[in-house]
């Protein structure tokens, strides 16, 4: 099988790492997610992940009481750089080499953020690991993730989730949803039953025409079957 992207970009959410455990860190299913990855650049794709930090902190909703946004929103990228290092090292264990780079200063445990030292590991074959988002408060990781996508010329943005695409209203709540295989930019912004991404995220791919990808985690061999062109999930593009 021969892959139709040269480069994606993966968005991850902290909770999602999760897993079975009640908080922080479930290692088995960060394996598991390098096993995804690993049959993914066997292929000859070059990936780049954006892990977030929710499963330890969300600095929106702790701000308040004391702690100001900013602050919290710092606290938020020190989640972040917590998951990418746990992300990190498992997947080199699991054989997928993989590099940790990160937006915020922290020189003892990451190497900083600069667009040649991300281009230098992935023409090596290595995965890289963005943690800090962009290293600036007040910035979502959605929003961060398309930034980077768009310095690192990604061909698309994979957002993975727990349902397999993004449906007319919420699965969960109604038996009759319909899956929706294809949709622009601006239904995705204007629809208020569509929630992929925060708003300006969606403003920053709409005005670059980055394609969104939405589509499940945990189905096994999702990541590979996109990579390779199969219709799955949920495409967002112009």
């Amino acid at each position: 099988m021969k892959p139709i992207y040269h480069r994606i970009l993966i968005k991850l959410s902290g909770e999602q790492l999760v897993g079975e455990q009640q908080f922080g860190i479930d290692a088995k299913l960060i394996q598991w997610i390098a096993n995804e990855v690993k049959a993914t650049t066997e292929l000859g794709v070059q990936v780049v992940i954006m892990v977030g930090g929710g499963n330890f902190v969300r600095g929106a909703e702790i701000a308040g009481g004391g702690i100001t946004r900013i602050n919290a929103d710092y606290m938020g990228m020190l989640g972040t750089m917590m998951n990418g290092l746990a992300m990190t090292d498992i997947f080199n264990e699991a054989g997928v080499p993989t590099r940790l780079l990160t937006s915020v200063r922290a020189d003892q445990v990451a190497d900083p953020f600069t667009q040649r030292r991300a281009f230098s590991h992935l023409n090596k074959g290595r995965v890289v690991v963005l943690a800090g988002g962009i290293g600036l408060p007040y910035v979502t990781t959605d929003t961060a993730a398309m930034g980077l996508a768009l310095q690192l010329e990604c061909d698309v943005v994979c957002k993975l989730t727990k349902v397999d695409g993004v449906y007319d209203r919420d699965p969960v709540k109604f038996s009759d949803a319909k899956k929706l295989t294809t949709i622009s930019f601006q239904q995705a912004v204007e629809d208020p039953n569509i929630k992929v991404m925060d708003k300006a995220a969606m403003g920053f791919a709409l005005e670059h025409n980055k394609p969104i990808a939405v589509f499940a985690l945990h189905q096994a061999g999702n990541l590979k079957r996109f990579a390779t062109g199969e219709p799955i999930g949920t495409l967002i593009k112009d």
